[in-house]
Formats: C-alpha cells, structure tokens, sequence
C-alpha cells in the first residue's frame, strides 16, 4: 500500500473512532456536542493519530488495540486549537478551511467545547475496553498524556509564546517553546502507542522518544515556513498570521532558506533513529518526511 493510501486508512480509521467516542448532537446538551464535533472531526490532518498507528505498525500492534490512544490525542489536539484560536488567544478566524469554534458558536461556547474535548481525551484512555493493557500501564499513558499537555507541556509552551510576542528568542529558546507547545503532544503520540506494546525494548522506546522529539520540531519549523510561503486557501489558515502578530519563528531567526534545513536536519535525525527497526516502521520514516515537505 502507498503512503498516500495508507494515510487515508488511519484518517478513515480514526474518525469512525472519533464518531463512536464523541457524544452524539442528539444527546443533551446537544449545542456543545455539535461544537465538540464540528472541530473534532474535520478536515485535518492528523499527524498525531497517524503517529499513533504507525508505531502501532512498526511494534507489530493491533489496529483496534490504538484507536483510544489515536482519539486521545486527537481530542486534546481539538480542544488545544479551539482555545489557540480564541481572541485572547491568536485571535483567528479560519481553522482548516472553515471559520473557527469561536466564530461559529461563540466564544463560551467554545471554550466548554474545548474543556468537554480535553476531559474526553482522559476518559477514552480510562474507559476503553479494546486497549488491553494492565491498569499499571493504562495509568503510565494518562500520565504521558497529562504532562504533555499540562503547564510543562503544550500549555506551558502556549505561555511562552504568549509571553514571546515582539520579543528576540535565540534558536535555544525558541525550540524549547516549541518543544513544549508542538512538540510534547507528538512525542505522547508515540510514547503511548509505543507503550501499549509489553514487551519493547527500553532501547527500542528511546529511539522512538528521539525521532518523535525531531519530528515534533521539524513539524513547527515547517508550519513557521508556510506562515511566510504557505496559500491561505490550502493551509486552510490565515497565512502571515505570525508575522502579524510579531511571534518569534524559525524563519525570522534564521532566514526561509535556514528554516528549511533546519528541518531537514531534524527528518534525517529521525531517519537515523529509527536505523535499528526494520521496514514495519517504514510509515514512521514516510510521516518525518511528509512533515517537512507538506503545503498545508
């Protein structure tokens, strides 16, 4: 199967996992569940659940065993951009393609939409019954889960940036802003597949930990650079929103041209990482590559 079909599989997979888990907008309160939904399941892309899957794939898993984990993670990366997007926020207007949660039910409404979404996450780790794995391991994911997207994770790199606007961060800073805010919920992607294997290797799980930490930079580099190059049409997000704002990126730090090997030094990292698995892990290898060549 090729990388574009093997994607569209994980994507098709994940969103009949989304459909099951997310509250149906029949059930009350229905205007929340409809919200929940509306920037749930959408037209992205998914990174993090096809992380999920294809190191699922790489350790030999079964696909139905990390459908929770690839909604988990998805949901937090949900409720992440609604609140991202808010006016006391990034103040946007335009979410893959469509108006944002705010824009479209208010911004109340958004952020229940956002709370109920981050709250699901932890309860479909809890509650699912197809993730046969002991309670000891259940509670090492939601602990994963937990700290990457708690105050030392993406929220934590969400202030940073926050606090960054208008200022001068070197190349230590700003990859430590976005080890946090990008970066910590990819590295979960993987870690919590990874973990749902029992017997992998301590050195096996290390690797994958340091070619998730590269892809998660190389996928904020990229996006910096299609702020600056990128269509707004098919990033399906206002392009030079950073730049308005006056955010610190890869760009205006080291140039297009360093951004762009920067990131490639960052997929050959992760290449490099994953020199010890054998071709199961080929859509690990696929994905890093994707991220760092994508146009949306």
């Amino acid at each position: 199967m090729d990388f574009k079909s093997q994607v569209n599989e994980y994507q098709n997979r994940v969103k009949t996992a989304l459909d099951h888990w997310l509250p149906k907008t029949c059930m009350h309160p229905q205007k929340l569940h409809e919200a929940m939904r509306y920037s749930a399941i959408s037209n992205g892309k998914f990174i993090r659940p096809l992380l999920v899957y294809a190191t699922g794939d790489a350790l030999s898993l079964a696909r139905e065993q990390l459908d929770g984990i690839a909604c988990s993670v998805e949901t937090i990366h949900a409720y992440s951009l609604i609140h991202d997007d808010l006016p006391a926020m990034d103040d946007d207007d335009l979410r893959r393609g469509k108006p944002t949660s705010h824009i479209q039910y208010g911004e109340a409404m958004a952020i229940l939409a956002g709370d109920a979404l981050q709250a699901l996450a932890f309860y479909i780790i809890a509650h699912d019954t197809k993730l046969d794995v002991d309670s000891d391991t259940r509670l090492k994911m939601i602990n994963t889960l937990s700290l990457s997207c708690g105050s030392r994770g993406m929220a934590g790199g969400q202030a940073i940036d926050l606090l960054s606007i208008g200022k001068s961060l070197d190349i230590a800073q700003l990859e430590d802003m976005h080890i946090h805010k990008t970066g910590a919920l990819i590295r979960a992607s993987v870690i919590m597949s990874a973990c749902a294997s029992t017997n992998i290797p301590e050195s096996t799980l290390e690797h994958l930990d340091h070619y998730s930490k590269c892809v998660g930079l190389a996928f904020q580099i990229r996006d910096d650079i299609l702020d600056v190059e990128g269509d707004t049409e098919v990033i399906g997000k206002q392009q030079g929103a950073d730049f308005a704002l006056n955010k610190p990126t890869y760009p205006a730090l080291l140039g297009l041209d360093g951004a762009k090997q920067r990131a490639q030094e960052l997929h050959e990292e992760a290449m490099d990482s994953l020199s010890s698995l054998n071709h199961q892990a080929d859509m690990l290898r696929q994905i890093s590559e994707y991220i760092v060549k994508r146009i949306r």
